[in-house]
């Protein structure tokens, strides 16, 4: 998916109502306050030396920082906000809100912007699952405040 793609899948994730259960979608998954679009998926890394996987990395937190430099020109400056106290309090035995909770687990931070007038947030983030799961640029559309 190229920045035009994205920034129009945000837009329409913005726009749409959320569902009143959690499941699939054509784009990722969603539920109760939040969607989750895979922007882009990688091919899973079982073979190799642990390289490719590197450069996909690397290469997927350029693509998130080019499309929230887009993305900053609408809503300005995005908050960077660090997962790890989420999954921590999360594996503490703490209640935390989705999205949220199921994001710590395999995504260590996001790019996160409030969306004037819509009383939704956005965020951008890299998963990383495994050292062989496949990577992915997640775009994430929530009415759930960041803890």
């Amino acid at each position: 998916m190229d920045i035009v793609e994205c920034l129009s899948l945000i837009d329409l994730l913005c726009a749409r109502e959320f569902p009143a259960a959690h499941g699939r979608t054509e784009y990722g998954e969603s539920g109760p306050g939040y969607h989750i679009a895979a922007l882009r998926t990688s091919e899973d890394f079982r073979e190799g030396d642990g390289s490719a996987r590197d450069e996909t990395e690397a290469q997927y937190e350029a693509d998130r920082d080019g499309l929230a430099e887009r993305l900053g020109e609408r809503w300005g400056s995005p908050q960077h906000v660090s997962l790890y106290s989420v999954l921590d309090r999360s594996l503490g035995g703490e209640d935390m809100e989705e999205p949220w909770a199921g994001l710590s687990g395999h995504v260590p931070d996001v790019q996160l912007w409030r969306v004037p007038g819509v009383g939704r947030w956005v965020a951008l983030g890299v998963s990383r699952w495994d050292r062989e799961l496949p990577c992915q640029l997640l775009g994430i559309v929530t009415s759930a405040d960041p803890p």
